[in-house]
């Protein structure tokens, strides 16, 4: 199946939302923002369920993928097998109508019936990595690889969401494990454009911009020539390796070939992390055009608007994307930022505390810092809001207690 097939059915989204500003848009942009806003939106195709076709009684039904996720239902009775099925169907459906919640307890059901179903486990990675849960997301992934070692998908989106950075942890071993897992996938396909791509994104994630980071990119491309996602990693790529002359038109290829909001999402991002923001909003507009409710797209408009301290203009595709993502914390995060920007600091307050609760440990530092519940205090402060002061700073150091500037801000407050 072409690249582009797959994404437009799949909807494949990497979206690294890193602000590494230099240059025009510079450091002053970066530390208006913060520290790295983190994390992606990732979507994979739902996990394949079986054909149901009439057979004579005793037998099993369908058909799996060759090679990919086996259901190992000839070793569960033919009622729970069709349960399995529904259960799996369900879950997808959930999905893509993005009822996260609905969709979880589906694939959970199927490993109550069936504890190593690869399928499930895969499902719920996908619904996971949907909704940045990148742990959970992870976990899961892991549990389909080992239960499905042959299946290049689970593969290839436990390397996608490995390359995700993360405030906590060891991203290095991350980042070394997503090179292995991209890898592994074109082993056992090595016609498999996407993940020629992936191994490419792997090796430029560790700061590997070489001739094997562009050979994987053009390997890609060769595979599947409409691959517009491809394109434009290699235009990034060449960039890195100071060929902008050969860059330029893969950009403009890019666009050309992108035909929905998945492919026209990882464009965008690629554009804004080569600091070509003004480009990246055009594409959003045309993906908001397609599916004004896609996470990515409402969260990568409200981090170029962001970038450009065009607070009132983020909020609403912010304010989307927490509704589309209520389980997230990047959207939270994000808005809270917006309207620390517009002075709105009980709004900020009160997004920054939901954002806590969806927050791990180097996200809890990240919100007691200065673009957090610190930033808060300062603002309820300049207000001449002692006591709102006093409570903001005093949640930025329950959330880091390591936090020294928030604890002596706090002392003076209350000592005025």
């Amino acid at each position: 199946m072409r690249a582009n097939a797959i994404l437009r059915r799949a909807g494949l989204v990497v979206a690294a939302f890193c602000f590494g500003i230099a240059g025009s848009a510079p450091m002053a942009l970066a530390q208006d923002v913060g520290v790295d806003v983190g994390g992606s939106v990732f979507r994979a195709k739902n996990p394949e369920t079986r054909k149901k076709t009439t057979t004579k009684p005793g037998t099993t039904t369908g058909t799996t993928k060759p090679g990919n996720r086996t259901t190992g239902n000839s070793r569960v009775k033919p009622a729970v097998a069709e349960r399995i099925e529904e259960l799996l169907e369900k879950g997808n459906q959930a999905r893509d109508a993005r009822q996260f919640a609905d969709a979880e307890n589906a694939y959970k059901e199927v490993l109550k019936l069936k504890a190593r179903d690869a399928r499930a486990a895969y499902g719920l990675g996908n619904i996971y990595a949907d909704q940045q849960r990148w742990e959970n997301a992870e976990a899961a992934y892991r549990n389909s690889v080992a239960w499905a070692p042959t299946d290049a998908d689970a593969h290839v989106a436990l390397s996608v969401v490995l390359v995700q950075p993360r405030a906590a942890g060891d991203n290095a071993k991350r980042f070394a494990d997503a090179e292995m897992f991209a890898r592994r996938a074109v082993q056992i396909d090595p016609k498999n454009a996407v993940g020629w791509d992936r191994l490419g994104v792997a090796l430029q994630t560790r700061g590997i911009f070489n001739s094997e980071t562009e050979h994987s990119y053009r390997r890609a491309i060769e595979l599947d020539p409409t691959f517009a996602v491809a394109y434009a990693h290699l235009a990034r790529t060449l960039n890195k390796l100071g060929k902008a002359a050969e860059a330029n038109p893969l950009y403009a290829k890019a666009i050309e070939l992108a035909k929905d909001p998945a492919t026209l999402n990882l464009i965008a991002q690629s554009l804004q992390d080569e600091q070509l923001w003004p480009s990246s909003e055009p594409v959003l507009k045309r993906a908001l055009e397609l599916d004004s409710r896609n996470p990515t797209s409402l969260l990568l408009m409200g981090r170029f608007l962001l970038a450009y301290r065009r607070y009132q203009e983020a909020e609403p595709y912010l304010k989307s994307a927490t509704e589309v993502s209520s389980s997230a914390f990047l959207p939270f995060n994000l808005l809270g930022r917006a309207y620390l920007g517009m002075d709105r600091f009980s709004d900020a307050e009160a997004t920054y505390e939901r954002a806590s609760t969806l927050a791990g440990d180097g996200e809890r530092k990240q919100l007691a810092g200065m673009f957090g519940f610190e930033g808060v205090g300062d603002g309820y402060l300049k207000a001449r809001q002692k006591e709102n002061a006093v409570r903001a700073y005093q949640r930025a150091v329950e959330l880091d207690p390591a936090n020294s500037g928030a604890a002596q801000k706090l002392a003076k407050a209350k000592a005025n």
